[in-house]
């Protein structure tokens, strides 16, 4: 079946002359096609609205009726047939009309069964290409849905790319960025897009796992390996097998468990605690974390050869603030999230407070944004969204981008920069992974800056 119900190659063909009539199904009906007829508007309109054909093929002019009344009927009615209309000879202004009404082509009589044969031909691969596109659309429609990222600004789009090249590998990926900023939903994308999709995606927190805990929620355990372990226990990587481990906030990983882990990353093998036989495991492995890993490889507290084999390709979430032509589109995903999740009306969101909205400056990225926007839908009343509902830092805070005024002999921007750069530095007691975030930039971006300026080469 094809869109709409609509069986493939069924053509009905609209004409009061009955030998005229009979001629273009005969010539339809050698091409393969399924026909039927109908002698006026009215006969027609049953027929379609019973069981919508792929193409009409209509007379201008029928005893009862008119074919641009029948096209008009039939798209008032939800039926979305292709149509060709069959104009007298000469009738330029009746096509054009008809063309304009959302006919797909229109015949001159008296035509030649060449002329019919290519203009059938030609509505019907445009309405083919037109199912596909509709098809490939819906497809994206769906990935987009799955994968829950929503943004087009350039960030996002390096995002996408990235995201979308490196999802059918078995690489282990690595994701950076502010808390917040949506890290679970591209290990998310990578898992969807890849050919693992079908497989498990287990996610696990690793400040949230007790110290003692750790080797058994990742290895599993045997039954009585601990005090407490009544029967065996089956770890995150075993779990995860044939499909993706997502470790979130895998900087807080004590040092203990990461030689372990880093076993089971290369091998492809665990044994549980307090068992002997090793265990086969299929996972790929997505990493995140807010810190900055290379600084805490350098202060000791996570292994180089654990963050070499976790940061195979890189992938860096933007913070809001860097995208905040994004927050308008996001506003309107996180309204109808709310409305789906608590059965509600999607409320309107006024001008004034989406520009409140658009000028915050989102410490907490699109996860602060999205609750906020939850609180404002869930506390609106019969007069609507208003500002009242904003949490208290919107009423306490500047809006974003304030501050700093642009004096009218404007300024040396290379100074300005090296100049703040230094004294980010200065506040941070030389630690760059803080004085990245007092400049609200990320580290990489910092890097490149400090690098440009010739600062920090000391170190």
């Amino acid at each position: 079946m094809s869109r709409s119900g609509q069986k493939p190659g069924t053509v009905l063909v609209v004409e009061d002359e009955p030998a005229q009539r009979q001629l273009v199904t005969d010539i339809l009906t050698d091409l393969g096609l399924t026909v039927t007829q109908a002698a006026s508007q009215a006969e027609a309109l049953a027929a379609a609205r019973a069981e919508p054909p792929q193409l009409v093929i209509s007379d201008w002019k029928l005893e009862s009726g008119d074919g641009l009344s029948l096209l008009r009927e039939l798209r008032d009615s939800g039926v979305d047939s292709s149509f060709i209309m069959v104009t007298a000879y000469g009738s330029i202004a009746h096509a054009m009309e008809a063309i304009r009404a959302g006919a797909d082509d229109y015949l001159s009589k008296p035509f030649e069964r060449q002329a019919l044969l290519l203009a059938v031909e030609r509505t019907l691969r445009a309405r083919d290409l037109q199912a596909e596109n509709q098809r490939l659309a819906e497809e994206v429609g769906e990935r987009d849905r799955l994968v829950d990222l929503v943004g087009k600004a350039p960030g996002m789009q390096r995002l996408y790319r990235r995201i979308e090249k490196i999802a059918d590998t078995q690489a282990s990926v690595l994701i950076g960025g502010e808390s917040g900023t949506g890290k679970e939903l591209a290990a998310r994308a990578v898992h969807t897009l890849s050919g693992r999709s079908d497989g498990p995606f287990i996610a696990v927190n690793c400040g949230a796992i007790p110290e003692g805990l750790m080797e058994a929620e990742f290895l599993g355990a045997e039954k009585g390996a601990y005090t407490g372990a009544h029967q065996r226990r089956i770890g995150k990587f075993e779990a995860a097998s044939g499909g993706t481990l997502f470790l979130d906030e895998v900087g807080e990983l004590p040092l203990a468990i990461q030689p372990k882990l880093l076993r089971a990353l290369q091998e492809g093998r665990v044994t549980r605690v307090g068992g002997n036989s090793e265990i086969l495991t299929d996972v790929r492995i997505i990493a995140a974390s807010n810190r900055d890993l290379e600084e805490e490889v350098t202060a000791g507290r996570f292994r180089e050869d654990l963050y070499y084999r976790l940061n195979v390709v890189p992938i860096e979430m933007p913070p809001l603030r860097e995208r905040r032509e994004d927050i308008p589109a996001l506003i309107d995903h996180f309204v109808a999230r709310t409305a789906r999740q608590h059965a509600l009306k999607p409320a309107a969101i006024p001008a004034s407070v989406r520009r409140r909205l658009v000028d915050h400056h989102w410490p907490g990225n699109v996860r602060e944004l999205g609750n906020v926007v939850e609180r404002l839908i869930l506390l609106a009343d019969d007069s609507g969204v208003t500002a009242d509902d904003l949490p208290a830092s919107f009423r306490s805070a500047p809006p974003a981008g304030s501050g700093f005024a642009l004096p009218p002999e404007g300024v040396n921007w290379e100074a300005l920069e090296h100049a703040a750069l230094s004294q980010a530095l200065s506040m941070a007691g030389g630690n760059r992974a803080r004085a990245a975030k007092l400049l609200g930039l990320s580290y990489k971006a910092f890097l490149y800056r400090l690098g440009k300026h010739g600062l920090g080469q000391e170190e």
